[in-house]
């Protein structure tokens, strides 16, 4: 066997997405995007504390951006099992373009404000609504029912390794130019996935119209479809609680980095990178072992993990341990959300998909705000230290309660039949 054969084995047997054309070009397209993505989010973020210096103004920040994802994803969800996803997913990114050019443009003219902040990243909001679950779903499109555990797995991969490179190039960028070239690398970078999307030719699974064209009930329907299937249910709370405790970095680091730790951008775009660094290593462990398929104890002992390096993180006042408490909980984190989102898309029927994710991205994206708030509020009040411990214990206390209640539902399941 030569080189050329046995690589081309080991990709089929370890990264069996990478073989379908389309999920390819596609990821590729997103290895360019997304590291703009994360550039323009440390960007954000230092931005709004440099001009405000307030903990609790970059928590409503977070609050607003996700606001929209809080009260419109179930309504996005009709709407992705109604229509292409590849034609909504082309329009959402464009419009992101668009909205990081305008906050470039702002930076660079000198007149960019708080409320300028808040107002783009609040239409932002309005796009991702509908763009996140309409990528998800969009997905077992892309690369089939068999390997969408590795594409997911692989897309994750893609995202952490843009939180390695995107962080350092925006911590290098703000440092020697401005926060405004992390915006605008952001703006081109979105041409990647365009053009990666126009290039993609796939058979789009349209959801049959319904007699009745009742978006209210279509919601109805899906949330009763996730209530009497326990892998789902139980698989949504626990991101939920996820979601609320554990995905607020943006509001947590910047923070922890410059009122505990006594450091600035490069040590703050160090440990945002090594939290991608542990993600990827997740990401990419998860999708060497991706034919063993979701398993719902993943979940649970991942989610422990999470909650016992926050609290341990509390305790830290070095970036050195800071640092390797966030490489573990970013392996941790991934071996999370992708069984999470592998658990759902595969034991979610065809016709309710674009419902389930946008449930998904609800209580994932969406549980933002309150998350955000949280997590402001109590920095504000008590410190970056008191709000990971808070965070930690919250997150394993509600995780434990969930499991329990489970566990008691099956018991009693079982002795009925």
């Amino acid at each position: 066997m030569n080189i050329y054969q046995y690589s081309k084995s080991a990709l089929r047997t370890n990264f069996p997405a990478l073989t379908h054309k389309n999920f390819r070009i596609y990821w590729l397209g997103q290895c360019v995007s997304l590291i703009g993505t994360w550039a323009q989010s440390i960007g954000q973020t230092w931005l709004v504390l440099s001009l405000t210096g307030s903990p609790l103004l970059l928590g409503i920040l977070g609050a607003i951006q996700f606001l929209p994802i809080t009260f419109f994803s179930l309504f996005a969800g009709v709407i992705i099992d109604r229509y292409p996803k590849k034609q909504i997913i082309l329009i959402t990114q464009f419009a992101a373009m668009i909205l990081a050019f305008t906050l470039s443009a702002l930076v660079f003219t000198h007149t960019v404000t708080y409320e300028h902040i808040l107002i783009l990243a609040l239409i932002l909001g309005f796009s991702n609504t509908i763009d996140m679950p309409s990528r998800q779903a969009f997905t077992i499109e892309l690369a089939g029912k068999q390997d969408l555990m590795n594409a997911i797995a692989l897309n994750s991969a893609t995202f952490n390794l843009a939180r390695i490179i995107g962080p350092a190039i925006g911590a290098l960028l703000m440092a020697s130019f401005g926060a405004g070239w992390c915006f605008l690398l952001n703006g081109f970078s979105f041409m990647a996935v365009i053009v990666s999307l126009l290039k993609v030719k796939v058979t789009p699974y349209v959801r049959k119209k319904v007699s009745e064209n009742n978006m209210l009930k279509e919601i109805k329907d899906g949330l009763k479809y996730i209530a009497r299937e326990p892998a789902l249910l139980q698989t949504i709370l626990m991101v939920l609680i996820i979601g609320i405790f554990v995905f607020n970095f943006n509001i947590l680091i910047p923070v922890f980095t410059k009122n505990i730790l006594q450091q600035g951008e490069k040590t703050y775009g160090l440990l945002m990178s090594a939290l991608g660094v542990g993600s990827l290593f997740g990401a990419l462990m998860v999708s060497v072992k991706s034919k063993s398929g979701p398993n719902i104890k993943i979940l649970l002992r991942s989610s422990i993990m999470i909650s016992l390096t926050f609290i341990l993180i509390s305790f830290t006042r070095t970036y050195y341990y800071t640092t390797i408490l966030l490489v573990i909980t970013g392996i941790f984190n991934i071996w999370f959300s992708t069984t999470a989102n592998s658990t759902l898309q595969i034991t979610t029927k065809d016709e309710y998909r674009g419902r389930v994710m946008s449930v998904y991205s609800l209580v994932f994206a969406g549980a933002s705000p309150i998350g955000n708030m949280f997590a402001g509020i109590t920095t504000d009040r008590f410190g970056a230290n008191i709000a990971f411990l808070l965070s930690g214990v919250l997150t394993l206390v509600l995780i434990a309660l969930v499991s329990l209640w489970f566990k008691l539902r099956q018991t009693t399941r079982d002795a009925t039949s």
